[in-house]
C-alpha cells in the first residue's frame, strides 16, 4: 500500500567513466531508500558523457524501474549547483500515493503536436496499467511532467498537443534539454535509451491536486506593445516600426550591442527579452536575439499582433523570486521532493551568483530536498493552453 509521503534518494557524481558515474550517482540516491524498490527514476547530466553507458551504470542499480531524464546544461540538487559540462544527478522515487506511466515519441521537428498528442495519451495509459486491475480510473488528480530535446524547435506546439489530450485540469511542469551551452544536439533519457529529437512524459496520477509554481523576476521597461509584422521567429516590427529600433529605445545608447558581445554563444542580449501578455496581465518571457542577418529573433514564434512588453532584469530582480516559488509549492504538504526547471539564460546573468539560485529554493524548501536543470526552455502550463517560457524558472512539489 502506498505511503502518504513519497520517498525519495538523491545522488550524484563527477568521476569521468561514464558507467562508474552513472553506477556511483544511483547508489548514492537508491541507498537513501532503506531498502524500497525505485518506482521512478529521473536522471540529468552533462552531454559530455557516453550517455548510453551513462544511463547503463544507472540502470545497473535501479533495475527496470522506468526512468526519463535530459542532459542539461548544468543541474543542482539540495542546494549544490553543479556547473554546465560537469557530472551527473539522480534521483530516485520510492514508495508513494503516486502513480506514473512514462512514454516517449520522436518526430518533434515533423510534427510536435501529434507528438504531444502521442506521449500525453501514452503516459496517461501507462499510468493506468500501473495500477494493476481495477485501475482504468486515476486517483482523482493528475500533472505531466514533460521533457524535450531543447533544440527541436516548435515547443509550444508539442505542449499544444499534450494540452489536447490531458485538458485543463492537468497542469505541466518540464523543461527543455540543454548541452552545456554548445547548442550542437540535447539528449532525452527513456529507460536505456538516448533519444534526440525527442520528448519524454511522465503522466503522474495523484490522490491531491499537483500545483506548478512559475515566476520570473523581469521587469516590464515599456507599455504594451502590438506585434505588427513577424515570421516564423523573426519579429520584423513592433508597433509599425523596426523591431531593433524599438529595443534600442528602451535602453542606453549602445546598451542592446554590448549585450550582444558578451553573449557570443547564441546573440540574445541576456538581460533583455520581450514578454508576451497574457490574459492574466502576466507576461510568458521570450528570450529575443539578433541572427547573422540583424533581425529580431524569438525561440519561439510570437502571434501576429500579440501584445508585448519590453523586457529587463538584473541579477537581484531574478534571485528575488526564489524564495517564494519554492515556498509557495511545499506550502501546506509535506512533499519527498520539489522538481525545479530553471533556464540557462538566468545562470548566464546571474554568472558568479549562479548558485544562489540553487541555494536560496533548496533554503525556502523549508528541508524538502530539491532536484532540477537548467533548461533551454521551460514548460509551465497551469490555466491555459500557453505555457512554453525563456529565462524562467517553474517548480512543482511532489
Amino acid at each position: 500500500m502506498a505511503t502518504s509521503r513519497l520517498l525519495t534518494g538523491i545522488g550524484a557524481s563527477g568521476l569521468a567513466d561514464s558507467r562508474e558515474a552513472g553506477h556511483a550517482a544511483a547508489s548514492a540516491a537508491v541507498g537513501q531508500l532503506g531498502g524500497a524498490s525505485p518506482t521512478l527514476v529521473m536522471v540529468y547530466s552533462s552531454v559530455r558523457y557516453h550517455l548510453a553507458d551513462l544511463l547503463a551504470g544507472v540502470r545497473g542499480v535501479t533495475g527496470e524501474a522506468p526512468l526519463v531524464g535530459a542532459t542539461s546544461s548544468g543541474h543542482f540538487h539540495d542546494g549544490v549547483l553543479t556547473q554546465p559540462g560537469e557530472g551527473v544527478v539522480v534521483l530516485v522515487l520510492g514508495p508513494g500515493p503516486y502513480r506514473f506511466g512514462v512514454s516517449s515519441t520522436t518526430g518533434l521537428r515533423a510534427d510536435a503536436f501529434t507528438a504531444g498528442r502521442e506521449i500525453a495519451r501514452a503516459s496517461r495509459d501507462a499510468a493506468r496499467r500501473a495500477a494493476g486491475e481495477g485501475g482504468s480510473e486515476g486517483l482523482g488528480h493528475a500533472a505531466i511532467l514533460l521533457l524535450s530535446d531543447g533544440l527541436a524547435g516548435h515547443q509550444q506546439t508539442l505542449l499544444s498537443g499534450v494540452h489536447r489530450v490531458a485538458g485543463a485540469s492537468v497542469p505541466v511542469a518540464g523543461g527543455a534539454a540543454g548541452d552545456d551551452r554548445r547548442l550542437e544536439e540535447t539528449f532525452v533519457f527513456h529507460d536505456g535509451e538516448v533519444l534526440a529529437d525527442a520528448a519524454v512524459a511522465v503522466w503522474i496520477d495523484s490522490p491531491h491536486q499537483l500545483d506548478v509554481m512559475v515566476a520570473q523576476g523581469w521587469r516590464p521597461v515599456s507599455l504594451p506593445l502590438l506585434v505588427t509584422r513577424v515570421e516564423g521567429t523573426v519579429v520584423h516590427e513592433i508597433g509599425g516600426r523596426p523591431a531593433l529600433d524599438v529595443f534600442r529605445e528602451y535602453f542606453p545608447s549602445g546598451e542592446v550591442e554590448q549585450a550582444l558581445r558578451y553573449a557570443p554563444v547564441d546573440g540574445w542580449p541576456r538581460t533583455h527579452a520581450l514578454g508576451l501578455i497574457e490574459p492574466d496581465g502576466t507576461q510568458l518571457i521570450r528570450g529575443a536575439y539578433l541572427d547573422d542577418k540583424g533581425r529580431v529573433n524569438t525561440f519561439a514564434p510570437l502571434p501576429p499582433y500579440s501584445a508585448v512588453q519590453i523586457m529587463a532584469c538584473e541579477p537581484d530582480d531574478l534571485l528575488g523570486v526564489a524564495d517564494g516559488i519554492a515556498a509557495d509549492a511545499v506550502a501546506g504538504r509535506d512533499p519527498g521532493v520539489l522538481l525545479v526547471y530553471s533556464c540557462v539564460a538566468r545562470l548566464d546573468i546571474l554568472r558568479d551568483r549562479g548558485g544562489e539560485e540553487a541555494s536560496r529554493l533548496h533554503a525556502a524548501a523549508s528541508g524538502v530536498p530539491t532536484f532540477g536543470f537548467f533548461t533551454y526552455g521551460e514548460f509551465a502550463r497551469t490555466s491555459s493552453v500557453a505555457g512554453y517560457h525563456n529565462a524562467t524558472v517553474a517548480a512543482i512539489a511532489l
